[in-house]
């Protein structure tokens, strides 16, 4: 594998794509620790110190830029906005006709859903700046620290209106590095981008873990961490990578003097057909009541209970609820991303059946079968691997942001599999070998 590497960087047009990407990985690093105008960062470093916020409500954004956001810098929203820019295009891509009759269109379709995507990140940059702006000034994002009120001394308007601006500009700054990674790097730059962020905080947390630990002075909860996150990346190397093929056998159709047809081939319908989409949906929608609860004045009933119940990762009800709205939404974005009628009428058109089964609705009813046996297995192990930071969080001291658990364990392999993949190809179409022989 080492060998395929130097090799890799021995390839002129590989070792360019190569360099380009850590270039833009180089600079998207250092555009997350670049302040913006009118902050104060004294105080800021004293809230990181003291109130340890990235176990709290905006440690799941926190983890996605990189640990920029607590530190309210040009990169300080990340990824997020376009991410969730580009599940509510792919959401809205069934509800709407417009949007469907586009993404049929192939590749100017495709592009046109881009373009909205584009519009959509910078309308959700816009608003989750305000809403980083507001919560700075009220003191809520650190919350315990006795200066977290005083982080934008100067609250005018002018000052607010340019720290949003100056944090979308940051949004659009990353999407276009991430296409610059996409068109002449390796792999997907959101993901590349996003792989970077979530591997950023690791060595922090890390350490974090081994200052709380007891035993020795902390190095055996340290390694006792590293063991267990080898054991969660091979676990999910292995679900990731787990599949059933669905063998499909094509016709032989004779068009003139030409013979077409008469291959066979396989439908891959993958355990986790769903990725991490779920756990970002769960994640999401439990920290709407929190967020109200946070803003809400007083000292209700009701934001007592929120309070106790769903802002504690440790709570029975927060740990049920997590679960079964990851298993929910796993099923729920398998049901709207394959259509099993759209591809059994495809088979059909073509010429193509499943053995055994009849072609049209048969094939479809059977292809549905297929999918729920198997989304069961992979929602159940989506919501396993999330409460591992909950599991942390009891055994290790550790905050709920667990350097290997949930969301961030899935895309770290996800985007590292996929890189991997791309790598792999184009060394197999110079040199007739990839990493493994």
């Amino acid at each position: 594998m080492l060998t395929a590497f130097a090799r890799a960087f021995k390839t002129p047009d590989l070792r360019k794509k190569l360099l380009f990407t850590l270039g833009i990985v180089v600079i998207y690093r250092l555009g997350a620790h670049v302040p913006i105008p009118g902050v104060d960062y004294s105080n800021v470093q004293t809230c990181m110190d003291v109130a340890n916020s990235s176990s709290g409500l905006f440690g799941l954004v926190n983890m996605f830029s990189g640990g920029a956001l607590l530190q309210i810098t040009v990169f300080a929203l990340g990824i997020m906005p376009y991410i969730t820019a580009s599940i509510i295009l792919q959401l809205l891509t069934v509800v709407i006709p417009r949007l469907e009759a586009l993404k049929k269109e192939g590749s100017a379709g495709t592009a046109k859903i881009t373009q909205y995507t584009r519009y959509l990140t910078v309308a959700l940059a816009i608003l989750q700046g305000t809403g980083l702006v507001a919560t700075a000034r009220t003191g809520a994002l650190f919350q315990g620290c006795p200066v977290a009120s005083e982080i934008v001394p100067d609250q005018s308007i002018f000052v607010t209106v340019t720290m949003v601006l100056v944090m979308t500009a940051g949004t659009c700054v990353m999407m276009w590095l991430g296409e610059l990674i996409t068109d002449r790097g390796i792999g997907n730059g959101m993901s590349i981008l996003m792989f970077i962020s979530i591997a950023a905080t690791f060595p922090s947390a890390l350490w974090a873990i081994k200052k709380q630990g007891s035993l020795a002075d902390g190095w055996i909860e340290f390694g006792t961490v590293i063991l267990v996150g080898l054991v969660m990346v091979a676990l999910v190397v292995f679900v990731e990578q787990a599949q059933r093929r669905i063998p499909v056998q094509y016709a032989k159709r004779m068009i003139g003097r030409r013979s077409y047809g008469g291959t066979s081939t396989y439908i891959p319908l993958k355990v986790n057909q769903a990725g991490v989409i779920p756990v970002i949906f769960a994640s999401s929608l439990l920290y709407i009541p929190a967020l109200v609860a946070q803003f809400a004045g007083g000292d209700s009933q009701w934001k007592v209970w929120i309070d106790d119940h769903l802002t504690k990762g440790n709570h029975p009800i927060y740990i049920v609820t997590y679960f079964l709205l990851i298993v929910f939404f796993a099923f729920f974005y398998v049901a709207i991303s394959f259509n099993p009628e759209e591809v059994a009428d495809n088979m059909k058109k073509y010429g193509g059946f499943i053995p055994g089964i009849r072609a049209g609705r048969p094939t479809a009813e059977y292809l549905s079968y297929v999918l729920n046996r198997i989304t069961w297995p992979g929602s159940l192990y989506l919501g396993l691997i999330a409460l591992v930071p909950t599991m942390a969080l009891v055994g290790f001291g550790a905050n709920q942001n667990f350097p290997f658990g949930g969301t961030s364990i899935l895309i770290i392999v996800g985007v590292g599999l996929e890189t991997v993949k791309q790598i792999e190809s184009q060394l197999q179409q110079r040199n007739y070998e990839g990493f493994l022989r």
